[in-house]
Parts: C-alpha cells; structure tokens; sequence
C-alpha cells in the first residue's frame, strides 16, 4: 500500500474513490455537492470540502484553471488503481468476440492485427502489439568454409532442415582444418539449443570465460558470435485506433495530438517503452508521466506480455487517456494477451 494510502483514513479514501470515479465517467471536475451525493457518506458539502483539502495537500488532486471542481493527479490516479480499484470481470459478448477473431486465424502477422484492432474496438481507445521478439528457432549443425583472405562463409542449419547461409569477416585467416575444428566444438556443445540461447552462451563466454579458454576454443567462439549475431531488423509493432484519441477532450489540444502521432510515427520511443512492459508479469500500467515519455503525458498505457510456449515474446495494450476505465481496460488486456499467446501457439483455445 502506498505511503498515501496508509495516513488517509477511510472516509478520505471512499470520497477520492468517488472523486475518480466520477471523473473517469463524465470528464468534468468533481465540485463538493457532486461528490456528496455520489460517496455515500452522508456528510455536507462543507465536510467534503475539507476532506478535498486535505486529498489536494497531499497532491492526490488539484483544481484545474478557476474552478471549483477538482480532478485527479498521477499520483491520485495511482493510489486509486493500486489501492481503490475493483476489476469488472469481461462482458460474456466481449470475451466470445476476442476468442472467434483470434483463434480463426493462421497468419502471424494477420493474428496479431487483428487482436490489436479488437483492443481498439472493444475500448475505443488505441490498441497496440508487438511483433513478437523473436521466433523459436533451435540451432543443428554449423559448418565454415574458407574463402579470401579474412572472409569465412558460414552454413548452419536451424530447426529440421532450413539452411541459412552467411559471409562473415574474422581478425585473421584461417586455414580449412582449423575452421573445421571450430565447427566441430561449436556442434558439440550447442547443438538443440535455442539460437537465443546460443547467442546469451556465447557473449557470458567471451565476457567471462576467456582466461580459461585455449585459443582455438576462444576463435570458435568469437566465429560463432560473428554467426549468430541478430539482423539489424528494426522491431516494430502493430498500433489501430489512434483516432480514437481525437475523440478524449484532454488529448484534442493540437499539441498534444501532434506530440502523439510524431510518437507514433518514429516509432523508437514506443518501442523502448514497450520493451520495458515486456520485463514485467501479468498487467502493467504506465499513469501520466510515470512512462518517462513525453508524449505520453497525458495518456495511459495498460500492457500485458504475451507468451508461446512460455516464453514471453512480445507484448500488446491500450493507450488511452489517463481518465480510462481501468476497471475495464485492465481485464481486457489481460484476456486479450492470454488469448493471442494461444493463439499463437497451435493448441486448443478455450474462452473460460
């Protein structure tokens, strides 16, 4: 529970429920006559008011421009979804609605906008996912042949029978015997392996093992991170519905709105924010400037990662307004993240 949480007393904490709550459904500051009827606490405007000081003391609130109405701050937004929130289970059409679009698909990238268009759909907000990081690929066998001077071509076999062929360029020349006695260890020792799992072997070897190693080893394996090294292919995601955003009064501001879609656009800083959703289990949210990206200030973004075969290779949300339903939203991505994994990996779905 958050510092905040722990020196507000009951009553505070039901009547900032209420606050947020009301703000989520209307949009409009919270006056003190609103909050009354909607708290349940039977006390008088007066009584509210003072109890809004004191959330506003504490940053949890603030009063926006000149009126006499208060809206919630990141911080009232955090206390109220780590401590207040009470999750909705998902609507029965729209848990039936992810399930038929998602598991009636083959294509990857056809599985992957389509659940991306639904979380739009469904929350008519933004829904964005992540191609996934990377295919499940397990390395066989791995030969190297001499070419010219310090150019090796590289034959390696990946899972049953794909061939991939590559010229990588060594410190030295190497003579035909020795490659052959690089591919040998190589082979030994990771053959069944994950090409994941080769590459994470292969850097803690060269950072860590190195005094250890004799130097045809150490050639080996300095050959074979030039092999396995990923392609400088640009990770990107499928992002629908960013219209929707023009339709939320506080993200309409021009500003805003061109801060969004430059974001949008460029892609990086997206994708970095992403990424870091990727490190963290089950539902992740990002209030305001808690992402670290300005032109997020202003929004919210719910994540959830998404796994085949248990490991986590990608990950989808909603980016919407920090005034969003997360008591929707949340269960929404979750479901939707769960689905999409399955759907991925060719097993049965079900929609319990």
């Amino acid at each position: 529970m958050s510092n905040n949480a722990q020196v507000l007393n009951r009553r505070s904490l039901k009547l900032l429920k209420a606050l947020v709550e009301r703000y989520i459904s209307d949009g409009q500051p919270v006056g003190s006559r609103v909050l009354s009827k909607d708290s349940d606490l039977q006390l008088s405007p007066a009584t509210i008011r003072n109890v809004m000081a004191d959330l506003e003391d504490l940053g949890l609130i603030h009063s926006p421009h000149t009126s006499a109405g208060r809206v919630p701050t990141v911080s009232g937004y955090r206390l109220f979804v780590d401590t207040l929130l009470t999750v909705k289970p998902l609507d029965s059409k729209d848990l039936t609605r992810l399930y038929e679009g998602l598991s009636a698909r083959d294509d990857t990238s056809d599985i992957l906008g389509v659940a991306s268009r639904l979380l739009a759909e469904l929350t008519q907000m933004a829904g964005v996912v992540t191609l996934p990081k990377r295919e499940i690929v397990f390395f066989r066998h791995i030969e190297f042949l001499p070419l010219s001077n310090t150019r090796v071509l590289v034959i390696f076999v990946t899972n049953e029978q794909e061939v991939h062929n590559k010229i990588i360029h060594t410190d030295r020349a190497f003579s035909a015997a020795e490659l052959q006695q690089a591919a040998n260890y190589l082979n030994s020792i990771y053959q069944g392996r994950s090409l994941a799992a080769v590459r994470e072997a292969v850097v803690k070897e060269l950072q860590e093992d190195q005094e250890r190693m004799n130097q045809d080893m150490l050639d080996a394996i300095k050959m074979a991170q030039l092999a396995f090294e990923p392609g400088h292919k640009k990770e990107d995601y499928v992002l629908t519905g960013e219209t929707n955003l023009m339709s939320f009064s506080e993200l309409a501001d021009r500003e805003h709105l061109k801060k969004l879609f430059d974001a949008f656009s460029q892609k990086q800083g997206v994708i970095h924010l992403l990424d870091q959703c990727m490190k963290a289990a089950g539902v992740q949210i990002f209030i305001g400037e808690e992402s670290g990206y300005h032109a997020f200030d202003h929004c919210s973004l719910v994540t959830s990662p998404y796994a085949v075969d248990d490991e986590v290779v990608g990950v989808l949300g909603v980016i919407g307004p920090t005034r969003m339903a997360y008591e929707k939203i949340i269960p929404f991505v979750n479901i939707t993240a769960k689905l999409l994994g399955a759907a991925l990996n060719p097993k049965s779905m079900s929609p319990s």
